[in-house]
């Protein structure tokens, strides 16, 4: 019986044998996929070759043995995304301000002020910041995830979600490629306005002359009638026609400052995110910069005080407008980026255990409040502008008050409605008929609503 239960044991470990070998294969495999990492610093290790000002405090770090200071030459987990194989940025900040240069743009310094503005003024915060909780940062923080993890831009990476949303990393790209189409064309406008600008004498400043025959001039008449900025806009940059049927000659000068314009962005894009990273602290930083000179210039502008209280004062009504919501809401979209897939590509540089989720926080919020300073910035000139027409109307209505009644005591209080037929003396005390003329309409309230209107872009 002994001898039978012997032979039954050997039978039994000849037969596990095969599975032994196959066990210890895929033990060996398992020890192929980690790799010895004896660097003390992983920010070292994730955030390119030269960085060393960066540590990667993820929350979810320690789970996945990737603690620096407990493995002391152990080996360290590698995803199977490729890590090694696609470059990453620099450091953190280049990052950073990558992604709020990519966010921060003319929707927060054109199109927040003239939304704030239309939909309630302080009011339109509250639809504005509850749309940011509830949209905003998760999708913001959905696609720095989703990129981060898979390590692929927006095709790449919808593609391996399933292969029937394919479609939506393409969308995202064609939708970027159209943002960027009228993106380089204000570019364009700008870089003309830039030469434009190194004359003694600004050509916008004042009307241009019209030169006759007989050698005389005057002043062009088209322009007397809007402003010599509204002239220079469409008449020399856009050299605009009256419609699309009768064009006007070709406009050279804005064709070559667009084609500059793209030359500027394939050589910012030519080697990627390293040439791209050095870039952004230029295309990050500069406008806040240019906020901050014109802030501490339009502050000290009269009227200010005027414009921010236009920009701020709640109009609580405002609130039960479901258009309101949706502007707000389309804001947000607009401005941090969302669904456009240049987020998802940003985050795929970045190693798989940074901290996307404190990421998103802090550029989102970064966002909302450089739209508020924008607001500031914009409407306190808005303010300064809307109280020089506002003076400038009341000078004009004295002015003729002053001509028909001949002196300040003589005006009634209540002034007679235009056509009333006025019996005023003179001086010599002869009596003259004047017919009463119609006096412009002095009202800060609109002035402060058409000056905004006219100098925001509503950017779609």
């Amino acid at each position: 019986m002994a001898n039978t239960a012997h032979l039954v044991r050997r039978q039994s470990s000849r037969d596990l044998k095969p599975q032994k070998s196959i066990d210890k294969l895929e033990m060996k495999e398992m020890r192929g996929r980690l790799v010895v990492d004896n660097r003390k610093n992983v920010a070292t290790a994730n955030y390119g070759a030269t960085n060393a000002a960066f540590e990667d405090i993820s929350p979810n770090k320690s789970k996945i043995g990737n603690d620096p200071s407990n493995n002391d030459g152990k080996a360290t987990f590698r995803p199977e995304a490729g890590e090694d194989e696609r470059e990453n940025w620099d450091s953190k900040l280049t990052f950073l301000l990558a992604t709020v240069g990519y966010a921060v743009g003319l929707g927060n310094v054109w199109r927040f002020p003239y939304l704030a503005q239309k939909n309630g003024g302080g009011a339109f915060l509250i639809p504005y910041f509850v749309m940011l909780a509830i949209e905003g940062i998760p999708i913001f923080y959905l696609e720095l995830a989703i990129g981060q993890r898979l390590r692929k831009g927006a095709i790449g990476v919808w593609n391996q979600v399933s292969p029937y949303m394919g479609g939506i990393g393409i969308s995202s790209a064609v939708v970027s490629f159209n943002v960027a189409l009228y993106y380089n064309t204000i570019i364009a406008w700008c870089l003309f306005y830039f030469v434009q600008s190194f004359q003694s004498q600004l050509p916008w400043a004042e009307c241009p002359n019209r030169y006759f025959q007989n050698g005389s001039y005057a002043p062009e008449p088209e322009c007397l009638v809007s402003s010599p900025t509204q002239y220079f806009w469409y008449r020399t940059t856009l050299m605009i026609s009256k419609d699309i049927n009768t064009p006007e000659v070709f406009n050279w000068k804005i064709a070559l400052a667009l084609i500059i314009a793209w030359i500027l962005v394939y050589m910012c894009m030519i080697k990627g995110i390293a040439s791209s990273g050095k870039v952004v602290y230029v295309t990050a930083t500069f406008p806040y910069i240019v906020l901050i000179i014109f802030f501490f210039r339009g502050v000290t502008l009269t009227g200010m005080s005027d414009g921010l209280r236009h920009l701020f004062t709640p109009k609580w009504w405002t609130l039960t407008d479901p258009v309101v919501w949706l502007e707000a809401g389309t804001q947000i979209f607009f401005s941090l980026g969302l669904a456009f897939g240049g987020l998802i590509a940003f985050s795929s540089y970045n190693p798989v255990n940074n901290n996307c989720y404190r990421d998103a926080i802090m550029v989102s919020l970064t966002n909302c409040f450089t739209s508020m300073f924008a607001g500031i910035v914009v409407f306190s000139i808005i303010g300064f502008k809307a109280t020089m027409v506002y003076e400038q109307c009341l000078s004009e209505k004295n002015n003729t008050l002053m001509n028909i009644f001949g002196h300040v005591d003589k005006i009634p209080e209540d002034i007679p409605i235009a056509g009333t037929l006025l019996n005023i003396t003179d001086g010599n005390g002869s009596l003259d008929n004047l017919i009463m003329p119609e006096l412009p309409e002095c009202d800060l309230e609109k002035e402060l609503d058409n000056v905004s209107i006219k100098a925001t872009f509503n950017v779609k």
